[in-house]
């Protein structure tokens, strides 16, 4: 009898050891993933939409880091040059959706920076004169 019980335990030590190998690695790599890419290492695009017009409102492509703030907004801290960071924001509503690519290696420049806005989104503002 003791001698099944130390092979029961021994057969589940080993199959949880397997279970937890298999989420350990996984989690291991995507926080290595985040990790490098918090650290500006990753060249990613990320593109907004607007998901009741059908219309992609803005598009950034560099290395990046991003983090959803308490205001419901997006904030995206991109590296443009050695020490040099700019910060955009996005407001999420229920209407807006985004999407983030890995594209590292498709440009040599680690600081390669590009902000598309498209311009059928813009609304022009117009100011009255008070004569």
């Amino acid at each position: 009898m003791k001698k099944l019980k130390i092979i029961v335990l021994i057969i589940m030590i080993i199959i949880g050891g397997i279970v937890l190998a298999g989420c350990t690695e996984v989690n291991r790599v995507s926080h290595n993933i985040g990790q490098e890419a918090d650290n500006f290492n990753i060249t990613r695009r990320i593109v907004v939409y607007n998901a009741r017009t059908d219309k992609i409102v803005f598009e950034l492509i560099g290395n990046f880091a991003l983090t959803n703030n308490t205001n419901n907004e997006l904030e995206i801290v991109c590296e443009v040059d050695k020490n040099v960071y700019k910060k955009h924001f996005v407001y999420l509503n229920e209407y807006t959706l985004y999407v983030v690519e890995d594209v590292s290696g498709a440009y040599v420049d680690k600081y390669h920076y590009e902000v598309n806005y498209i311009p059928e989104m813009i609304v022009p503002i117009t100011f009255k004169s008070s004569d």
